[in-house]
């Protein structure tokens, strides 16, 4: 046994399970080395979710990120030799229309991000999986590179650690548990054992359903909540008798009934002779805190097997017996079957990336098997160069809000996600119906009083539309359509587009207290915003100026937009709800590493927003101001930021615009928002839903989007969004910008595309809400630019004023020209697009009030 070592460069916590142990593998390929990795278990783990996970793969995800991960773990199992590509079908079962159509939406997604997902027929189904009751279904979808890591992900681990510890750079220790962390100056310097203390430049916690444990002792928590997922087995079937095989047949999924199947092969092998059947509950899901997880000597299994009482899941096991009789015919093995912990999460994603309150501490949990390969590359490079080749912002720990870091915000979202696991399918646009209400802008009851139709985003209540504006159905009837398929009708309110329309005839409010917004104070506040921005900050010049701006990250791509307002003595970022605490945490970081003396303050919740625009906004706002001479125009110059007093309340009002109209943000202290809210309803003004600021008229605007439309894998200028000269002074991946800007041209554009024709094959108008891969008409292919990146819509909304289905989306060079005919698919069916515009190209003028030819 070797000496337990006194210090390390690096120490992962929880090596023993797939994703410790793919960490591990993932930075000595990185060149790290002196990396230490202790479990509190076995290693490989013999009480953690790896020890008796099901080990299947799909690579069915409706994100990128998420796609890439499964799709480089199946690689990666493979090329070690412990990967069965034996496919997987997932099923529809007759009657069951709305699990079809996931299924088809399944095949968009799949074209999009580069897997082989297709749908296939019920016989085509039967063939590959005679297990099937062929009259049971209508469809399927085969995945042709789903299939099982072989024999075990727990063997995978332990044969990843043995690999490091040859190579000198991997020292791990077994039945080790991280007892504290060791902390000086906000910073993690060492874990202490009972062997003994470990010091550390870096820790990284690995540690599964006991990851929230370790998190505690930093002073914070992890966005996961362990449950029970019942896996049954059924037995003996000796159908691979003799043929050395872990699996026979296809995977199955059957999620309208959230449950799968497979075989497990020979009797000879791992698990073998028998039929796994596993399901997740979508009624009363079973959730366990951490710290009520038994121990290992308390445990009939292990900490993380629980018992299964066979009546808890006969109704869902009856409707499998339907579907595979083989079920019913076969015996049930008890001593087998067992309720499983796995980790459930409050957004559906895992959380990687450095705590909020350690620098050196970094997460990497709630990831499942298909994924632990890939997200141990994603932390490894992370570690190394501080950036992933692909966006992590779905991953990245510092999404969340300090809200959605308390135990009981935790335990409610992780139920509901819970309970949709498999089933049902879930609407891009579909809300969370726990934890609502956390945050409403003052005037919140007022809207309700109109009838609002509230979403919500970073915790506040959006109204996308008001009922009390029906009456604007009638007056554009002729150009709000009526969404026949209910897809495309889910989650949203066909008043919306109506008053857009009476917007842009007029003038209209619209609440926009979600903006998250940071103070940054201190004397290199200045210097901290320039290093950052791209855009000028430093001058005089620019007090008193609205700037909208990017934060480029080292290798030149576009990490972040927002708009700073640069004060006297700070600047205000004012930023998305959903961006904003990324960026927070991002510019913390940023100004400790470079020894700046600023202080940064998160002021969201003290403040509040107004929108107000349209061809009358001046004249209607002139009614309600103190001075309305100084809303003039030559007064009150575009981007300018100025204080205003309206109904005896100080306001800070910033002229511009996220909709086209003329108007302005209007910016006050969250206790004078209702008093400025109702001088400007008194004027007879109409409220008008966030649908059309941050959908349809963003889009007939050609407007981007952070963390759709602008991510880092495009850099400034295929966005075209970069600035007709680069500033003088230094900013962070400054130097990669030039030489993009040296290019003859882009490999790739952002650019507009409508659908030229939306009646679906049944006749149907569609209006897609969906992510849809974008091809050549002629080959059907997707279009993949000369750096690899595949085109699909990164937002897609219908335009009221144009009166078309819009999206942008980034085409390669040789594609993005004007007028040239694509095509999407949309639930798996094809659909003519046209370029409408190369870059930054709006469709609508609003000082012409008409659409562009």
């Amino acid at each position: 046994m070797s000496a337990f070592p006194e210090r390390a460069r690096v120490v992962i916590v929880g090596l023993g399970g797939i994703v410790g142990a793919s960490v591990a593998h993932h930075l000595i390929e990185r060149g790290w080395d002196d990396i230490v990795g202790i479990d509190k278990s076995g290693i490989p783990t013999d009480i953690g979710s790896t020890g008796h996970a099901s080990d299947f793969c799909y690579c069915t995800s409706h994100d990128q990120l998420s796609t890439w991960a499964t799709m480089y773990s199946v690689d990666f199992y493979e090329k070690m030799g412990h990967y069965s590509r034996i496919g997987g079908l997932e099923v529809a079962r007759v009657g069951d229309d709305e699990r079809m159509m996931e299924l088809r939406r399944r095949c968009d997604s799949g074209r999009a991000f580069g897997t082989n997902v297709r749908m296939i027929s019920a016989a085509e189904a039967k063939e590959k999986f005679p297990l099937l009751e062929q009259d049971q279904i209508q469809g399927a979808m085969w995945d042709p590179d789903a299939g099982l890591v072989t024999p075990r992900s727990q063997t995978v681990a332990g044969k990843l650690v043995d690999q490091a510890e040859k190579t000198g750079k991997l020292r791990a220790f077994s039945n080790c548990p991280a007892l504290d962390l060791v902390q000086e100056n906000g910073r993690v310097v060492g874990v202490t054992t009972p062997r003994g203390t470990i010091l550390a430049d870096k820790v990284v916690v690995c540690a599964g359903l006991w990851g929230r444990l370790i998190a505690d002792m930093a002073g914070e928590d992890l966005p996961v909540m362990p449950v029970d997922h019942p896996l049954t087995f059924f037995g003996p079937y000796d159908e691979f008798s003799g043929t050395g095989l872990e699996i026979g047949r296809p995977l199955l999924r059957d999620q309208g009934n959230s449950a799968y199947m497979r075989d497990t092969g020979d009797p000879s092998t791992t698990e073998g002779g028998q039929m796994e059947w596993g399901y997740y509950y979508e009624k009363e899901p079973r959730m366990v805190h951490p710290r009520d997880i038994l121990e290992k000597h308390q445990s009939r299994l292990s900490p993380s097997m629980r018992d299964l009482v066979l009546d808890d899941v006969i109704e869902p096991l009856e409707r499998a017996m339907e579907l595979t009789p083989i079920l019913a015919e076969l015996g049930f093995n008890q001593s087998h079957s067992f309720n499983g912990l796995l980790q459930a999460t409050t957004d559906g994603g895992p959380s990687l990336g450095e705590s909020r309150k350690l620098r050196g501490l970094w997460y990497a949990v709630a990831i499942w098997v298909k994924d632990g390969p890939g997200m141990g590359k994603l932390i490894a490079d992370w570690m190394t160069d501080g950036r992933t080749h692909l966006d992590h912002h779905g991953v990245d720990y510092a999404r969340f809000q300090d809200f959605q870091l308390t135990e009981d915000f935790i335990a409610g979202r992780c139920e509901e996600t819970a309970r949709k696991i498999y089933n049902p399918p879930i609407h891009p646009r579909e809300p969370f119906g726990n934890a609502r209400g956390i945050r409403r802008s003052p005037f919140y009851e007022r809207e309700v009083d109109l009838g609002g139709h509230f979403m919500e985003l970073g915790g506040w209540e959006r109204a996308h539309g008001y009922a009390a504006n029906n009456h604007l159905l009638d007056k554009y009837a002729d150009r709000v359509p009526v969404r026949e398929n209910e897809w495309d009708n889910r989650h949203f309110w066909r008043v919306s587009n109506a008053e857009q329309l009476e917007m842009s005839s007029d003038c209209a409010i619209v609440n926009l207290s979600h903006f998250h917004m940071t103070d940054i104070s201190g004397p290199d506040h200045v210097a901290l915003m320039e290093w950052l921005c791209a855009a000028k900050i430093g001058g005089d010049t620019m007090i008193g100026k609205g700037i909208y701006t990017h934060m480029l990250d080292d290798d030149g791509m576009v990490r972040a937009d927002f708009t700073v307002f640069r004060m006297a003595d700070r600047c205000r970022l004012v930023n998305g709800a959903d961006a904003g605490p990324r960026d927070l945490e991002y510019m913390k970081r940023t100004a400790q590493d470079r020894g700046l003396d600023v202080t940064i303050t998160d002021v969201t919740e003290g403040y509040t927003t107004i929108g107000i625009w349209g061809p009358n906004a001046r004249e209607t706002l002139k009614k309600v101001v103190a001075d309305p001479a100084g809303l003039d125009h030559d007064a009150f110059a575009f981007a300018a930021i100025k204080p205003i007093e309206i109904a005896g309340k100080p306001v800070t009002a910033f002229r511009i615009s996220y909709v086209g109209e003329q108007g302005w943000e209007l910016h006050m202290p969250y206790d004078d928002g209702l008093a400025v809210w109702d001088a400007l309803r008194d004027t007879g003004v109409m409220a008008m839903g966030v649908e059309t600021y941050a959908n349809s008229r963003r889009l007939e605007k050609s407007l981007r989007l952070q963390n759709a439309d602008l991510h880092t894998q495009y850099n400034l200028l295929e966005a075209d969004l970069a600035r007709p000269r680069v500033k003088e002074a230094d900013f962070r991946g400054k130097a990669r910008h030039l030489e993009y800007r040296a290019r003859d041209h882009q490999p790739a554009m952002l650019c507009t595309l409508v659908m030229t024709d939306n009646i679906d094959s049944h006749g149907v108008a569609r209006y897609p809400v969906n992510t849809m891969p974008v091809m050549d008409p002629d080959t059907g292919a997707v279009l993949v630019d000369d750096l690899g990146r595949r085109s699909y819509t990164s937002s897609q909304a219908f335009g009221p004023s144009l009166g078309k289905n819009i999206m942008l989306a980034y085409l390669p060079h040789d594609y993005a020209q004007l007028g040239r005919s694509l095509q999407v698919t949309y639930f798996d069916e094809p659909f003519p697009v046209e370029v409408a515009g190369v870059g930054y190209a709006p469709l609508y003028d609003p000082q012409n009030l008409k659409p562009r030819s």
